[in-house]
């Protein structure tokens, strides 16, 4: 699956949702940056992202070159409005199951970005006729995520307390994770 879906989403706008190319690196280091500080709900936050345009890149290929492993990204007028990344693990026993992080730009939030790629995510599972688990953490308070991958069938596995620490306020983490048939 890599073509270029087209979507038009609530607001009317049209999102193209397509693997990401290493010519996309430095948009995605810059997008990276300027979603650090637009929520709380990433593991990271601003300034911490480090790599540079020759890392990324060599992380795209290794992405690319892989039949296992996705990096996708959402775009709206020539723009990354999102990007999923989903990751398995190379050994035979860990091969069909991985674990994925999203975001969306926060000007792009509640118009159905995130259940697009979600659904350009799972449709790849599926098509890979590898990948039999999807994995994926979130934040415990983060109800409207937890809400739309409950949606999607993701079944809440466990909990890790204080995963996160921000501003000296410790919160906890969900396991989510659904099976592909």
């Amino acid at each position: 699956m890599n073509a270029t879906k087209r979507v038009t989403l609530k607001n009317g706008e049209i999102l193209n949702i397509r693997r990401v190319v290493v010519e996309d690196s430095s948009e995605i280091i810059e997008y990276i940056n300027k979603i650090a500080g637009e929520s709380e709900n990433l593991t990271f936050g601003p300034g911490e992202f480090k790599n540079t345009p020759e890392e990324e890149k060599r992380f795209i290929e290794s992405i690319n070159e892989s039949d296992n492993s996705l990096m996708i990204v959402g775009i709206i007028k020539d723009e990354i409005t999102s990007i999923l990344n989903f990751n398995s693990g190379r050994r035979n026993r860990i091969k069909h199951v991985g674990e994925f992080g999203i975001s969306v730009r926060k000007d792009f939030w509640n118009i159905g970005v995130g259940k697009e790629m979600m659904n350009y995510l799972i449709d790849w599972a599926k098509n890979t006729k590898i990948i039999k688990k999807i994995n994926l953490m979130v934040r415990k308070d983060n109800l409207s995520a937890i809400s739309l991958y409950k949606k999607f069938g993701f079944e809440i596995e466990g909990t890790n307390s204080r995963y996160f620490k921000i501003r000296g306020k410790y919160y906890d983490l969900l396991y989510m994770g659904l099976k592909i048939d």
